[in-house]
């Protein structure tokens, strides 16, 4: 049987939308699968929930205004009720790789200020260990040479991600690697040997920022709940 994965993502959007009440912030996360929830959440605004929201990306931003979600500036805030963003991989730690769409550094500011992360995937995402696909890392122009080289030193291999003939380049004016290590069995290791890199802005390794994971499936719903 093939799997819809689309419904996969709409299935577990709605669900992660009953979590919001009013009169909370919301974090609104990038992406295919977090665009849902934001059109889910649009709804729920046109219905009469009060929220203000945080988006982590321009086009997360285009699309809340579309849906009249009234937007907040970050700078104005100190913490984030609640946020609703999809992921690349998952493990059974709660292990997260992002930054496949490219707003890695705003996805983990917002992340990291958020009270509650709720995580909506398909099926594809979960996995036993991670490193299934590339590792993004965001890192500013000026030191991309230097963090490959580095990247090699610890064991690993990147190339910068391009599109159109160029270097792709962030919401925050930076640069991705995309990056390859292998199996992943130890994701804090690996996060602290790259947060120790001049130039590395921001890795894909989400470490215990995501208190629940509300996958979808053949059978509807799984919802992984942090330890």
């Amino acid at each position: 049987m093939i799997k819809d994965l689309e419904i996969e993502k709409r299935l577990a959007a709605k669900e992660a939308v009953k979590f919001i009440g009013n009169d909370r912030i919301v974090g609104l996360g990038s992406g295919s699968t977090a665009a849902y929830a934001v059109r889910e959440l649009g709804e729920s605004v046109k219905n009469g929930l009060k929220i203000q929201a945080v988006p982590t990306s321009d086009e997360t931003k285009r699309l809340a205004e579309s849906l009249n979600i009234p937007l907040i500036d970050i700078n104005t805030i100190d913490s984030i009720d609640i946020t609703i963003d999809g992921t690349d991989e998952f493990n059974p730690d709660l292990v997260l790789i992002k930054g496949g769409g490219g707003a890695l550094l705003r996805e983990k500011i917002v992340a990291s200020m958020t009270k509650e992360e709720i995580i909506i995937a398909d099926s594809t995402k979960e996995v036993d260990v991670l490193g299934k696909l590339k590792l993004p890392i965001e890192v500013i122009p000026f030191a991309s040479n230097y963090v490959l080289r580095q990247i090699e030193i610890i064991g690993g291999s990147g190339k910068i991600r391009v599109r159109n003939d160029r270097p792709f380049v962030t919401n925050e004016g930076n640069y991705i690697i995309d990056s390859d290590f292998g199996e992943i069995f130890d994701p804090g290791y690996l996060s602290n040997k790259l947060n120790g890199i001049a130039g590395v802005v921001a890795h894909g390794l989400f470490i215990n920022l995501a208190s629940r994971i509300i996958m979808g499936n053949e059978n509807g719903i799984k919802i992984f709940n942090a330890k």
